[in-house]
């Protein structure tokens, strides 16, 4: 079973919003991540969501395609992101971790290994949840029971331009959590309207009975803070890749814990 719904539940009964950091898997070294794993998790992420470098990211803006260019650069693909998660699941098994990236690594995975075959060696690596950017509701009822059987949450996007009818076709299929795009674009993109996510999120609400995470534009401590009094989880990915991206080897976690830190206090005053 998954360890999102669990997470989410002990977070509630204590009054406290979720953190959920994304990387890019194996950016900025190839090498780092589950070292960058365990370092969120020490600055008091509660969810982590891990990018599969993709050749044509057509939702990222330029800070996560540039550091996706990179990973892919080195040779990162799904085979070394499962891999990636195996090794941090050898020093922790509670922390949950959702894939997010495109339909076409994945599919490409099967075409390599068999039907199936990514539910079941995902769940053997110890990852809880999928978000595929290009996979709409309606085309991936199928994947989203393979999915569940093999223990796994598909977890979809929401954006200010969704209807109510497209909000209750994901939640006829989504688990986990829901990811609501704050902004129109792709991410790093403009200026966060706080008032209109807070009037977004009971509409929502009204369709998604499962937490409902904000990402897109969130950059700081205060934004944070802002997001997490509507949000039941604040989604910062942008901002991260640009904190890490320059940083020596042996900074880049150190860098992080500073950053992450400073939200994890504004979530909790």
């Amino acid at each position: 079973m998954s360890r999102i719904t669990p997470t989410f539940e002990k977070l509630k009964a204590q009054g406290r919003k979720a953190l959920i950091p994304y990387v890019m898997s194996g950016f900025p070294y190839a090498d780092i991540t589950p070292d960058v794993m365990h370092a969120l998790v020490a600055a008091g992420s509660d969810v982590i969501e891990l990018g599969i470098p993709f050749s044509d990211p057509m939702a990222d803006g330029p800070v996560i395609q540039k550091a996706g260019e990179k990973a892919v650069s080195f040779g990162i693909g799904l085979t070394q992101v499962l891999a990636m998660v195996s090794k941090f699941r050898q020093k922790d098994i509670n922390t949950p971790v959702v894939l997010m990236g495109y339909a076409n690594p994945i599919e490409c995975y099967e075409l390599k290994h068999g039907k199936n075959a990514f539910a079941r060696d995902a769940a053997a690596a110890g990852v809880d949840g999928l978000l595929v950017v290009d996979y709409p509701p309606e085309e991936c009822i199928e994947f989203a029971k393979t999915l569940k059987t093999a223990g796994l949450d598909l977890i979809f996007l929401l954006a200010p331009t969704s209807t109510d009818a497209r909000m209750a076709q994901v939640a006829s299929v989504a688990s986990g959590y829901v990811y609501y795009v704050s902004l129109k674009g792709v991410t790093g993109s403009g200026a966060l309207d706080t008032d209109a996510v807070k009037a977004m999120l009971p509409r929502i609400r009204k369709h998604i009975q499962i937490p409902v995470g904000v990402g897109f534009g969130i950059r700081d401590a205060a934004t944070a803070r802002a997001i997490s009094e509507s949000a039941d989880a604040v989604v910062i990915g942008t901002k991260i890749i640009q904190v890490i991206e320059d940083q020596p080897r042996d900074k880049v976690c150190e860098a992080l814990t500073t950053f992450l830190r400073e939200i994890r206090a504004a979530l909790d005053a």
